[in-house]
């Protein structure tokens, strides 16, 4: 098993392993999963799985009149439909990065830098999006956002070129 420093291309090493199918893993999961809202509104009581892309429009106000939550806890919740609904609409360009770019035969130390790129992008996005409130400090996940994107729209150009070189 190659190092880290290996994958990603800043080691000499003799074969470097493409990442691409752990990273589309990765984000799979963190996309539908991690960044569900399912999962905060049923610690906060407030999910309702017949309906469940409803709860906050039909129940959060409701919630927030009863005490059951409060309106930065509405807040909150509404921010995590919105990062986990950008988490699944962003998946589909990093899967396109990613398969161009192991179609075309861009280096595996390439593919694997812009993976870990877009990962710790894509991890701080949520973060923000989720936990800052702030409209001053919420601007970096705008950054987060360019970054991540940038390191897909960086592979489909690898792409390009090898794919142009034939």
């Amino acid at each position: 098993m190659a190092s880290l420093a290996s994958a990603l291309g800043l080691r000499a090493a003799s074969f470097v392993p493409n990442n691409a199918p752990a990273y589309l893993g990765f984000h799979f999961i963190f996309a539908y999963g991690v960044m569900s809202s399912r999962t905060l509104k049923q610690y906060y009581g407030i999910d309702h799985n017949e309906s469940p892309r409803e709860d906050l429009a039909k129940y959060g106000e409701a919630a927030v009149r009863s005490g059951k939550i409060t309106a930065r806890q509405l807040g909150m919740l509404r921010r995590n439909e919105s990062a986990h609904a950008n988490a699944v609409e962003n998946y589909t360009l990093l899967v396109a990065a990613m398969a161009f770019a192991t179609f075309a035969g861009v280096e595996s130390r390439y593919v694997n830098r812009a993976g870990l790129v877009y990962t710790f992008a894509r991890i701080a996005y949520g973060l923000v999006y989720v936990l800052v409130e702030h409209p001053t400090w919420s601007q970096i996940r705008g950054l987060t956002w360019w970054t991540g994107n940038v390191s897909c729209l960086w592979l489909l150009w690898r792409a390009w070129g090898k794919l142009s070189e034939a």
